[in-house]
């Protein structure tokens, strides 16, 4: 019986390339040079800091460029509000979302469910399990869950025949 698996993984040493570019960008850049503008990982949890919200904005941008030229995609950053650091400078905690949640997994199956195509959904921890009769109900139901516009980032691995 044919089958897939619908993960959400992200390559954490491309994130470790992708942020010590953006620390050595802001490093370098004449308008970042000299404050605290700066990335910080720690497991799967990044830590911007800077000055002010303009400074935060252009991390931001650094952050998603330097993710896009990783082949990392951007979706799977979780911002948080900014919160004031010590003294005059803004913190914000950014987590790297991992695997499918509880609640995005059951919307999934609810949704292909509706869809009447013959497949088994299964959730197996952080990932989903698909299975059914003939591949190409398979192949329709990758293309529904694309269609579906989640704003996580999706790969689809492991299929067997």
């Amino acid at each position: 019986m044919p089958s897939f698996d619908v993960v959400s993984k992200v390559d954490l040493t491309e994130v470790d390339n992708a942020v010590n570019g953006v620390k050595r960008e802001t490093q370098q850049r004449f308008d970042l040079k000299g404050t605290r503008a700066g990335v910080e990982r720690s497991g799967s949890a990044l830590t911007v800091t800077a000055d002010n919200d303009l400074q935060l904005r252009q991390v931001h941008d650094l952050l998603h460029t330097y993710f896009a030229r990783r082949d990392v995609d951007s979706r799977s950053l979780s911002f948080e509000t900014p919160q004031k650091a010590t003294g005059d400078s803004i913190r914000q905690q950014v987590t790297i979302r991992q695997g499918i949640d509880g609640d995005l997994a059951r919307k999934i199956v609810k949704a292909v469910k509706g869809t009447k195509i013959r497949v088994q959904l299964a959730i197996q921890g952080d990932e989903l399990r698909v299975s059914g009769k003939k591949r190409d109900d398979l192949q329709e139901t990758i293309a529904f869950i694309k269609e579906m516009g989640i704003e996580q980032p999706l790969q689809y691995v492991n299929f067997r025949d």
